[in-house]
This record gives C-alpha cells, sequence and structure tokens, in this order.
C-alpha cells in the first residue's frame, strides 16, 4: 500500500464519529448559471479527476462545466437539489479530514478520495443530505456526457473528444435527413444508417 493511500485511509479512521456540519450556500456574483465560484471549482477538480489532461484534452479543456451548469438550469433541473447537498459534503468532507477544500487537494489525494466516494466509504456523519455514491456516479454521467455529446450543449468545445478519437465532425439531425434525402442514388453515399452513427453519440 503507497503512502498515499496508507495516510488517506488513516484520515478516514480519525474522521469517524465526527460532528457532520455543512454550511448552505449562500448567493453571491458568480459568472455561473447555477453554480457558486466555490461550487464550480470543485466540479472543475472532480470532472478532472475523470477524465485528466494528458497528451489528449481534459474535463477542463472540453467546458465540462459549462455543460453541468448550462443542463442544471435546463434540462436537468431535477438534479440542483442533489448537487446543492452534495458539492458541499464534498467539500466538507476535505475540509474534515485535510483542511482543504476538494479542489485544492493534490491530485493523488483527490484521486484517493473519489475511489473512497464511489465506494461510500467516506464517513457516513458528513453524507446525510444526500448519498455519496449516488453523487459520484452522476457527476461521473454527467462528467461523461459533456465530453462526448454535442458541443451545442455545452460542453466537449471545438470537438476534442472526436478530434482526439479521429472522428469525423457529426453533423445536424436536420442536415443528416437532408443529406439523405439528396444522396440517395449518390455511388459515394455511405451505406444507410452510417450517417446516424455519430449523431447518436450527441447528449
Amino acid at each position: 500500500m503507497n503512502s498515499t493511500r496508507r495516510n488517506f485511509i488513516r484520515q478516514i479512521s480519525l474522521a469517524c464519529g465526527s460532528v457532520m456540519f455543512i454550511p448552505a450556500c449562500t448567493g453571491y456574483d458568480s459568472i455561473w448559471r447555477f453554480f457558486t465560484e466555490r461550487e464550480a471549482k470543485t466540479v472543475i477538480a472532480f470532472a478532472e479527476q475523470i477524465i485528466p489532461a494528458d497528451k489528449d484534452p481534459g474535463a477542463t479543456d472540453a467546458n465540462i462545466i459549462n455543460f453541468i451548469d448550462k443542463q442544471l438550469v435546463g434540462p436537468y433541473t431535477r438534479f440542483q437539489e442533489m448537487y446543492r447537498k452534495g458539492i458541499p459534503a464534498i467539500d466538507y468532507s476535505a475540509q474534515k479530514l485535510f483542511q482543504k477544500s476538494f479542489h485544492e487537494l493534490d491530485f493523488a489525494v483527490q484521486t484517493e478520495f473519489m475511489i473512497t466516494m464511489e465506494k461510500g466509504e467516506l464517513p457516513a456523519e458528513y453524507w446525510k443530505e444526500t448519498n455519496q455514491t449516488s453523487f459520484f456516479r452522476l457527476m461521473l454521467d454527467h462528467t461523461m456526457q459533456g465530453f462526448y455529446g454535442s458541443p451545442r450543449h455545452g460542453g466537449n468545445v471545438n470537438y476534442v473528444s472526436y478530434k482526439m478519437m479521429k472522428l469525423d465532425y457529426p453533423h445536424v439531425m436536420g442536415q443528416n435527413r437532408y443529406e439523405s434525402k439528396c444522396a440517395q442514388n449518390s455511388p459515394s453515399r455511405p451505406p444507410q444508417g452510417e450517417e446516424k452513427v455519430l449523431t447518436n453519440a450527441s447528449v
């Protein structure tokens, strides 16, 4: 067991039995539609753990924070309460365990934190308002959607994921239908249905 993992587990065990207090989110000026500046930093760090930048773009390059922020005031309003409770729980857990906000932790410590969260093994008294495993999976899903979906939804800026996978940029659905009709007898037209594959990858 490496020192990072060992120290993390030690911190978890020391934290058990602590009294939970999660401060309520306070409103102040923010460039975001839904998130506060502090919440946004947590989401950015979380998403970058899921899709870190290396030789290829990561979550920050794809602007995942913009995708999630945009969707939470649109089609995903039903998840607002879960984010409002889950993000403070992440930061409160980090503060109690390491005396730092989640986004301030070293990358390796963030990784161990998220592994523990996914297993539902962060101290339960920090997560009385929402389920840590469920919230982990929700943020994982939304991060992946923002990275691989259509840029029109707010993420995948400049089609970074398509470039990474060396895929052609998907056409809009209406354009596919139009081209399907106009190019029906073209000898260079791809097999029927092939043009829909990438579009179906959109969120």
